[in-house]
């Protein structure tokens, strides 16, 4: 729209209709805070980038370091975690791990990697411990040289931006035609010459443009991210505080949202006379592993080492749930019960589901091979999550804003539900095991009515989240673990922590720099207060862009000169849209933004509009009739345009607080100033009595049709909406 706007102005400059040119000087001071704000935000998630940028850990002449991507260089030795994202393409010089490329090739297998094998930029250490040469860097990495990047990204779905790229597109269409067909009709008018005519046009064109409407949502948008880093919070996608704001269920991995992502080992329950101590701490030491759970084993046994030679490692992922090791003797696992033991864990169900309505349940055993033959119970260790502090405050309070929580883990579902009431949720919950959960049927019945889910997947996590957007909920997903990671890359909105894993902190479109769980309730208030302000900020813009398009058509075919010239809507913009937008779109707004924004939009805008466009048809009869002048008509026009405006205003000013009746009083003040006291500078004529009596006239149908345009859109969209309902649930059930 600047070309647009840049080419009216010349028009204006050519015919010598300087005042004409005010409203450049609104579009330039718009530019100028939109261009400053969004400097500011860039500048802010630069700094945090730097802070929250994964470091790659190095080894050089014996010494490990973290370095940052680009200070690694060919042939680097390079030592990947469990969690690590691979950032060059490297080849395994020993080690082994399993390896998730689904940022690559969308699939969500794990790939088993060893020795000699390629791990590919993109992807990301599931379990096991590598150390590899760097093969190669920069753009000669694998996904550089992806020409059509085939990694499975989910698209940003913005009702806004979607809304604006609509509005734009469809201005851009029409605006040349309509100029084109309006400039010839106001040029062979009667007494008309090539001056006002090309100000009639350019008064009709700029009316279209929404111009302040796209520098606005960008401008509240920048300053939403600067408000949110001062939180610690980093952007990593500006849309979704508008998706965050629509948010009505949240999915929360337990570990590192509600507990602190740190365990304690509280008793061992011994099931034979070996030394379970010894057969832990010798798979904790050959795994090197850095998960909560191991780094509390860890810290608990300090026993002996088994005298044994290990031949194989057993790394522990989401999807076996057990680790251990293969000794020259035996096979030693720990891990989660069901899956070690499987139809054996009859025997121990009593005990089990004892441990595990408190604690979180280790079972250690010894087994033939690596296939688990013969598996024998050594013992159980029991071990507790820390409940952050502030979790109870924080499920509290989307307790209260109507959002419903999901807590979805791969512990022991008795276990995840103990801390979901040690964490504040009293309330009656359902809890399941998702290793029932067989079908995708089971899962779409699954999610509306169970709370916590115990055993899951990070398949199941991803299909949980597809569910319930199947079931018309906008979800958000916090993580910090590789298992949240497809999950994460489905949700609507996707928040880690930045204690997480590489791959989940850069796959999520929020970041939390403190990891602090206490931040979710600020930052879905910020969500809402920025698109609910943005939302009620456009029905102000759109009124005017609405009322100029069908009043730009119609004088195409309306032998009369155009009713405004540019600084009169000039004025009537500055007091009933410019400045309220402004101020408006920075108030504490803390609602759930629902339905669509289109839609949501026109539904304040139309109303108003449509009505302007009445009164000045209105205006014009009238002054055929009454044979009154260019300089009245163009008066009478801008003040019931002003006038209906103000209806609006009034509308979204509601509830009314101290600010918003400042607010109203003093722009219909300025308005009415303009008006009364700046006639010359307007080109507004002094009012008659047929000029009052029209006055009247128009105010009175203002309101009727005002009333009942409402009433019938209102009555329109309900239906829709109903329809549109019924289709979803037509279709849910053929799901």
């Amino acid at each position: 729209f600047n070309i647009i706007n840049i080419i009216l102005s010349i028009a204006i400059i050519l015919v010598g209709s300087y005042k004409n040119l005010a409203f450049m000087i609104i579009i330039i001071l718009n530019t100028l805070i939109s261009i400053i704000q969004e400097y500011r935000s860039k500048k802010t998630l630069d700094k945090l980038k730097i802070i929250s940028e994964a470091k790659v850990k190095v080894r050089r002449e014996g010494v490990d370091n973290k370095l940052n991507l680009n200070e690694i260089v060919l042939d680097d030795i390079i030592i990947l975690e469990a969690g690590n994202q691979v950032v060059v393409d490297t080849v395994i010089k020993s080690g082994e791990a399993e390896v998730d490329e689904s940022f690559i090739t969308g699939e969500s297998e794990t790939i088993y990697k060893k020795t000699g094998d390629m791990i590919l930029s993109g992807s990301f250490i599931v379990s096991g411990n590598v150390i590899g040469q760097v093969e190669h860097i920069g753009n000669d990495n694998y996904t550089s040289k992806i020409v059509n990047d085939t990694k499975y990204i989910k698209a940003v779905s913005s009702e806004i931006m979607n809304a604006l790229n609509k509005i734009v597109s469809t201005i851009s269409m029409l605006i040349v035609p309509i100029a084109i067909l309006l400039f010839y009709r106001q040029l062979y008018l009667e007494d008309s010459n090539i001056t006002n005519a090309v100000v009639n046009t350019v008064a009709a064109l700029i009316g279209m443009i929404p111009e302040g409407l796209v520098l606005l949502t960008s401008t509240v948008l920048a300053v939403s991210v600067i408000k949110l880093s001062r939180r610690n919070v980093l952007v990593h996608d500006l849309y979704c505080i508008e998706t965050l704001a629509r948010v009505d269920v949240v999915c929360l991995d337990k570990t590192g949202t509600i507990t602190e992502g740190c365990m304690e080992v509280v008793e061992e329950k011994k099931e034979s006379n070996k030394n379970i101590g010894s057969i832990i701490a010798t798979i904790c030491t050959a795994l090197n592993e850095e998960n909560p759970t191991a780094k509390a084993l860890k810290e608990y046994y300090h026993s002996e080492l088994l005298d044994e030679e290990i031949i194989k490692n057993i790394s522990f992922s989401s999807k076996r749930k057990y680790s251990g090791i293969v000794t020259n003797k035996k096979t030693y696992v720990m891990g989660a019960p069901e899956f070690i033991l499987k139809e054996k864990i009859d025997k121990y169900r009593n005990k089990i589901d004892k441990y595990t309505k408190e604690y979180r349940v280790i079972c250690v055993c010894e087994a033939d091979n690596a296939k688990l033959e013969n598996v024998h119970v050594l013992g159980f260790v029991l071990l507790r999550d820390k409940i952050r502090p502030e979790a109870p405050a924080t499920l509290n309070y989307f307790k209260e804003q109507g959002v419903t929580i999901k807590i979805i883990s791969g512990d022991n579902p008795n276990t995840v539900l103990n801390i979901a009431k040690r964490a504040g949720m009293k309330e009656d919950i359902e809890m399941i095991d998702a290793t029932t959960l067989k079908t995708d049927e089971d899962i779409m019945n699954a999610v509306e009515r169970y709370t916590v889910f115990g055993r899951v997947t990070p398949e199941q996590k991803k299909e949980i989240v597809i569910a319930l957007q199947n079931h018309g909920h906008t979800v958000a997903m916090t993580g910090d673990g590789v298992n949240d990671v497809l999950a994460l890359k489905e949700a609507d909105c996707s928040i880690a922590m930045s204690t997480g894993s590489d791959a989940t902190k850069n796959v999520s479109q929020l970041v939390l720099l403190d990891s602090n769980f206490s931040s979710m309730p600020e930052i879905v208030k910020e969500g809402r207060r920025t698109i609910n302000n943005i939302e009620r900020s456009a029905s102000l813009f759109l009124v005017k862009t609405v009322y100029a398009s069908i009043l730009a058509l119609l004088f195409i075919f309306i032998k009369m000169p155009y009713p405004f010239i540019p600084i009169q809507l000039t004025l009537a913009s500055v007091s009933t849209i410019g400045i309220p937008s402004f101020i408006l779109s920075f108030e504490p707004n803390n609602e759930r933004v629902t339905g669509k924004f289109l839609p949501n939009v026109l539904k304040k805008a139309v109303p108003p509009a449509i009505t302007i466009v009445i009164n000045i048809l209105i205006i014009i009869i009238i002054s055929s009739i009454l044979k009154l002048t260019y300089t009245q008509t163009s008066t009478l026009s801008v003040l019931m345009t002003g006038y209906t405006s103000f209806i609006l205003l009034f509308k979204v000013c509601q509830p009314f607080n101290m600010m918003r009746k400042c607010l109203f009083g003093s722009m219909f003040l300025l308005f009415v100033f303009g008006i009364v006291k700046l006639k010359t500078i307007f080109s507004f004529s002094s009012f008659t009595l047929p000029m009052i009596f029209t006055t009247i006239l128009c105010i009175i149908t203002s309101h009727y049709f005002y009333n009942l345009i409402e009433h019938v859109l209102k009555k329109s969209l309900e239906n829709a909406k109903k329809m549109q309902e019924e289709k979803r649930k037509t279709l849910l059930k053929q799901i």
